[in-house]
């Protein structure tokens, strides 16, 4: 069943089409405004987003940007305006499609089977990268350990992402930090210290017995070999 997530803040709008989507055997769901939009791409992983332009808080141009830097999942604009230079724009901008309201329901419908059936044939494999009860699904940014969910910041992600891609090599502070950072290293820098610590702290707190990080004194950090 594909997910799809409705953002518009018109609620009788949204309510027909989650309402006539789950009857054409979809899952919805809605958000009617602007912001939050990371949090539910995050939390329901849709495979399409129809997306309102005029939004509170939060204009569509703005979310559309932020779902584009992240994610790969089609995205139909849907809107009152519908002059052929703001459509040009938005495609240009990372919209797949574009729907002008007033429309019909079962042309709305069309339209997202087939931007899923393309999705589908361009859809890479997955690029999964693994060591013991560690996972790393590359493609949705996500990770997992014996199973559960690893809530990470950004910087926690690359430095795990680092050591599971080269599992067998040491990494110095400097090339870690560098890395990660993109910035020259300092040896009085803490900053690496401190994240390296918080990410043993999230894996310890689902899988207390087992090590995933070594340090190597002197040297730097390695992927912890069993």
């Amino acid at each position: 069943m594909a997910r799809i997530l409705i953002i518009e803040d018109d609620l009788e709008i949204s309510g027909l089409l989650s309402e006539f989507l789950q009857e054409n055997g979809y899952q919805t769901f809605c958000l009617y405004n602007g912001l939050h939009v990371s949090e539910a791409m995050r939390d329901h992983r849709p495979d399409l987003v129809l997306l309102d332009l005029m939004l509170p808080y939060r204009s569509g141009d703005q979310v559309l940007t932020d779902i584009r830097a992240n994610w790969a999942v089609p995205v139909i604009i849907i809107s009152a305006k519908g002059t052929t230079r703001n459509k040009i724009d938005l495609l240009r901008c990372g919209a797949d499609d574009y729907i002008t309201k007033p429309f019909d329901l079962e042309e709305a419908l069309a339209r997202m089977e087939s931007n899923l059936r393309r999705a589908a044939l361009c859809a890479k494999p997955d690029r999964l990268l693994r060591c013991g009860g560690l996972l790393l699904d590359e493609e949705k940014n996500t990770a997992f350990v014996k199973g559960a969910e690893l809530s990470l910041t950004a910087k926690e992600y690359r430095i795990l992402e680092l050591l599971l891609q080269y599992p067998d090599k040491i990494f110095s502070k400097a090339n870690l930090f560098e890395s990660v950072w993109g910035t020259d290293y300092f040896s009085e820098d803490n900053t690496l210290n401190v994240h390296i610590s918080n990410l043993r702290n999230k894996l310890k707190a689902i899988s207390p017995e087992e090590e995933y990080i070594d340090t190597v004194w002197g040297i730097g950090y390695r992927l912890h070999k069993s």
